[in-house]
């Protein structure tokens, strides 16, 4: 095929493509404990009949200890030519409060004809629907070997594919790896995302009492564990909003980030209401740690009575530099906060996770067909960015198949509300992702 073929394949191809993005995004597909599992294991299977529809061989689900299956497809290579590995996960994460969406979050919707919203819709099942219609675009006549795996628990974190592909190393075997898991910066801004930042998670639980006491008559001498917990979560900034525990610096990312205008717009941050931390943005972003408290366990606001506290939680999300120990560093914040405990308070840190980061060689041939392809399909050259989110899996591939060039990128811009309400895929953006996909296959095979 040429080119021009297979960006009109590519063409032909959304039509059928919007609406199984629809049917897959419509399932619930959350696979965090205390979610039912019925959804996410409707999302495997179609993800399963998607990819046979593309015309792979081969494909079945396969099980993976402690986790949902993740489906698996293969076509053989060509004699001489190379073999692409694509990644994508099935799962996604919680809606959130319902009333804080625009559309129902598992119903959808299509405005101005372009944008499509709904949970799940860019992170990441843009992922597979692109990795869908760029193979859909070759009719089963593939230019390069193709490996594909989609798994169904990234979004929680665990090193359960990982310990997976430890094991089976030949079954993921390529010479070069696309992770549709990443986006640009903005739309139709066509980017390689060649750094991610490594992360850490954990519970920290605050006891001061047996059990909740009348604020009237002990307040003032008893010791309140949610007032202990947030004197200790605050201390770990200071107040410019930089990082105050010890050994955790501030790094450097060479390439340009956002400016402040674009990021405030990205972000909503409100008008009047400062950034926070110093150094560049794309430092802060990319290359520095972030400390963020990502969930509390206390009394809501409808639900308060007049008590005081005899026990809080709060889970605590720690990015690392791509470069950094993801291990060293969450032992060095949870040091900290003992350290920082009030009033002799009792303090149990669990549920621990962990996950390296990413830092993409200078680049071969594949990176120089991704290239090719993304600049044909935008119409200009791509840049290299950095992303403050994890992939835990990324660092796994890297050390498993340090050979094969990995390359970052996707449909899921920075407006796209992915894990926030009002999550969406601007389709054009789909469109462009999936054609330089499947011209990057093409140019692949040409440099074999």
């Amino acid at each position: 095929m040429t080119p021009d073929q297979i960006q009109s394949a590519v063409a032909a191809a959304m039509p059928q493509a919007v609406e199984d993005l629809k049917r897959l995004s419509a399932i619930p597909s959350v696979a965090f404990p205390g979610h039912p599992e019925e959804p996410v294991l409707a999302a495997a299977a179609v993800t399963e009949e998607l990819l046979r529809s593309a015309g792979l061989p081969h494909v079945q689900q396969i099980p993976v200890e402690g986790s949902f299956p993740a489906v698996y497809g293969e076509a053989p290579a060509p004699p001489g030519a190379p073999t692409v590995l694509l990644y994508a996960h099935y799962d996604v994460q919680p809606p959130g409060d319902p009333a804080a969406w625009r559309t129902p979050p598992f119903e959808p919707t299509l405005i101005d004809g372009k944008l499509l919203y709904g949970r799940g819709t860019a992170d990441d099942k843009s992922g597979i629907i692109s990795h869908v219609i760029a193979l859909r675009a070759f009719q089963g006549r593939f230019p390069v070997g193709i490996k594909v795996i989609v798994e169904g628990q990234e979004e929680y974190a665990g090193e359960r594919l990982e310990a997976f592909v430890e094991r089976n190393p030949d079954l993921l075997r390529a010479d070069a790896i696309v992770v549709a898991d990443t986006g640009n910066p903005r739309v139709g801004d066509p980017s390689v995302t060649t750094s991610l930042r490594g992360m850490a998670a954990f519970t920290i639980e605050v006891r001061t009492l047996n059990e909740p006491v009348h604020s009237g008559q002990f307040g003032g001498a008893a010791p309140d564990a949610l007032a202990a917990l947030m004197r200790m979560l605050t201390a770990l900034h200071d107040e410019n909003g930089d990082i105050r525990v010890p050994g955790l610096p501030r790094g450097t990312f060479l390439g340009q980030g956002p400016s402040e205008e674009e990021f405030r717009k990205t972000t909503g941050v409100l008008d009047q209401v400062s950034l926070v931390g110093s150094g560049s943005l794309a430092d802060r972003l990319w290359s520095s740690y972030a400390i963020t408290v990502t969930g509390l366990d206390v009394p809501t606001v409808s639900g308060a009575i007049n008590a005081v506290q005899a026990v809080a939680r709060a889970r605590v999300t720690v990015r690392v530099p791509p470069a950094g120990d993801p291990k060293t560093t969450v032992d060095a914040v949870m040091d900290f906060l003992r350290q920082v405990t009030p009033w002799g308070a009792k303090v149990a840190i669990t549920d621990f996770v962990v996950g390296s980061g990413f830092h993409a060689d200078s680049g071969g041939k594949a990176r120089a067909a991704l290239n090719r392809a993304m600049e044909r399909a935008f119409g200009r050259s791509p840049r290299d960015v950095g992303a403050g989110g994890s992939i835990p899996l990324v660092n796994t591939l890297v050390k498993q198949f340090p050979a094969a060039e990995i390359l970052l990128f996707g449909a899921e811009d920075e407006d796209a509300a992915t894990h926030a309400p009002n999550e969406r895929v601007d389709l054009e953006e789909l469109h462009r992702v999936a054609a330089t996909e499947a011209l990057f296959l093409h140019e692949l095979a040409l440099d074999a």
